[in-house]
């Protein structure tokens, strides 16, 4: 891997194709400054998309990732509070709970984390099954964000499975900014969202994203496949921008922030 961008002189052996250290990959990938000084909360987005803009083949992302991808899927994982994610993701997927990981351990401490990030599942009807092990083995309970108009009895079997039921949305769907200070308002600020496509098409509408984390693979898939977020579009489009350009092997890891 070598860094495009920035370029200083002080990052010479960054510009040195060569592999990244986990700590390396964390400090590129490092949250801004949280609290009095600085923003409340910041949510990142991490997609991948081929040169044609799929976002998934076969109805998933990972035949498009690499290893790379996947290791920097891990440490955007390991520096997050908490990892929100959209229900049909989490039933496409088979999301599974955020594990602990030693090479983090120490950092997560520093920054008073618990060993793993928290799951937030975003779903208005709660169609889950709460026996997989997102619910039933999670190192940190599991939070469903709902609106107030969620099934009752759906509700109860989220609460008797051991979730944290939290409500984003006065209706039957979730409001993606209530949803960021929620999470916020329970010491969750730095959040991390991995789709799918229709939830960051809501966090986007919503002007609720700070940062978006992007993987070019360097492949081709034509097709109807969708794109990194779907939903209506926005009146003025968002301009964010660079931060970071990482290559290896024709990847792109792209680092984009809000203005």
């Amino acid at each position: 891997m070598r860094r495009l961008f920035p370029v200083t002189d002080q990052t010479s052996a960054d510009q040195t194709d060569r592999e990244w250290s986990l700590d390396e990959l964390a400090e590129a990938y490092e949250y801004p400054e949280l609290g009095p000084d600085g923003r409340g909360h910041w949510l990142r987005a991490n997609m991948v998309s081929t040169l044609d803009g799929a976002a998934q083949h076969d109805g998933r992302s990972q035949p498009i990732s690499g290893e790379t991808d996947m290791r920097i899927f891990g440490t955007l994982r390991a520096l997050a509070d908490v990892i929100v994610v959209g229900a049909e993701t989490v039933r496409q997927e088979g999301y599974r709970p955020a594990r602990a990981r030693e090479a983090f351990a120490a950092r997560r401490e520093a920054a008073g984390q618990g060993p793993a990030a928290a799951i937030a599942v975003v779903s208005a009807s709660l169609d889950l099954d709460f026996s997989l092990p997102l619910f039933t083995a999670p190192l940190a309970p599991t939070l469903l964000l709902t609106g107030a108009a969620a099934p009752a009895d759906r509700v109860a079997e989220a609460v008797k499975a051991g979730a944290q039921v939290v409500v984003a949305g006065d209706g039957a769907a979730v409001d993606p900014a209530r949803a960021v200070r929620e999470l916020a308002d329970r010491g969750l600020r730095r959040q991390l969202t991995e789709g799918g496509p229709r939830l960051l098409g809501q966090f986007v509408a919503a002007d609720a994203l700070d940062e978006l984390c992007l993987t070019i693979s360097p492949m081709l898939t034509a097709g109807d496949a969708q794109r990194i977020s779907g939903g209506p579009s926005v009146t003025v489009p968002h301009r964010l921008a660079p931060a970071c350009l990482l290559e290896e092997a024709g990847f792109l890891f792209t680092r984009y922030r809000r203005i």
